[in-house]
């Protein structure tokens, strides 16, 4: 009876610190909120999205197989269901340059329109290839860049017939990957002990140690080609402009909580968006010197786990459990 009593006593105290700390974050609270819940006929997990050479239309994918589509710039989505031998596909990555489009997906698959996504026709993958596919870059007419779960990197030039190898060595499993717009990529290795970079012109991978104890969780480019760091306990670094292989001191926008920190994306030079876990959002309007926090968002019942911004005026921010953030401004 006397350890049932101590370990409720001990849930209790727990409870009450958790309460404690949510009520203690000191970063100011926005004064207006530019986000607005879009309902989505899903209850998956949302991982990518992507519009047509027509800005209002655009497709959502996700685990399940999910693919939809907008005609009216996000608004609404309708879910469209393909001919697959199996739908539970997880849907990584889709991309669109002009009316043709890509989707790549795991178990490894490879999707592709030529008609702005009326049509989708699967193509053959080796049974070879290393990995599963996590990311695809549509680079222009019938040209594709697609990269997978272990780094390797593959260009196709006749709509995904043949695809040429970029690096000899893949880099091993990771967790996500990004690339810049002039071709370059960055790697969190699968437990966030290292990181890894490549670019083009290069035989294979370069590891990096991380510069501090905490886990690396996701990394990207910012447009001016410096590298953001996520890491645990609420971390943000910079790469040093100056010094690309040196990084500036790490900030912790929000000390009071231990929600991490899951994505970042530049709508502006200057104005950065940081999303993490249970709907934890950021912004940044001085390039990350200062933050405030979006707490308008914080009863939407979701971990958001990335934010895409396709100009200034148009951006999104996708989590779990089907939900989509769509940025309507201030």
């Amino acid at each position: 009876m006397r350890l049932s009593v101590r370990i409720w006593q001990r849930i209790f105290a727990v409870f009450v610190a958790v309460l404690m700390c949510v009520g203690c974050s000191k970063v100011p609270t926005m004064a207006l909120n530019p986000w607005e819940v879009i309902k989505v006929p899903t209850n998956v997990n949302l991982l990518d999205i992507a519009f047509t050479e027509h800005p209002e239309h655009g497709f959502l994918v996700g685990t399940s197989a999910a693919l939809l589509e907008t005609k009216d710039g996000g608004e609404t989505w309708q879910p469209i269901k393909l001919e697959l031998d199996d739908q539970r596909y997880r849907f990584n990555s889709v991309s669109f340059a002009g009316q043709e489009g890509w989707i790549v997906g795991e178990p490894a698959l490879l999707l592709h329109s030529t008609d702005e996504g009326h049509s989708w026709s699967r193509l053959p993958m080796s049974t070879k290839l290393p990995g599963n596919p996590i990311s695809v870059v549509a680079l222009g007419q019938n040209t594709a860049e697609m990269a997978t779960n272990v780094g390797a990197i593959y260009q196709t030039t006749d709509g995904g017939q043949n695809w040429k190898a970029q690096v000899e060595e893949a880099v091993g499993v990771v967790r996500n990957l990004d690339r810049s717009a002039d071709g370059k990529y960055v790697a969190v290795s699968a437990k966030g002990n290292f990181y890894s970079t490549w670019q083009p012109g290069q035989n294979a991978w370069l590891p990096h140690n991380r510069n501090s104890s905490r886990r690396v969780e996701n990394m990207g480019f910012t447009d001016n080609g410096q590298i953001w760091m996520l890491a645990r306990g609420g971390q943000i670094q910079f790469s040093d402009p100056a010094k690309p292989d040196e990084w500036q001191k790490a900030q912790y926008p929000e000390l009071a909580t231990s929600w991490g920190l899951l994505d970042l994306a530049y709508r502006t030079p200057d104005e950065i968006w940081v999303s993490g876990g249970s709907s934890n959002l950021l912004r940044s309007l001085d390039g990350g010197k200062t933050w405030e926090k979006d707490r308008d968002v914080e009863g939407v019942p979701a971990n958001l786990y990335k934010i895409v911004f396709l100009s200034p005026e148009k951006g999104f921010i996708l989590g779990d459990h089907g939900v989509v953030l769509k940025y309507q401004g201030v």
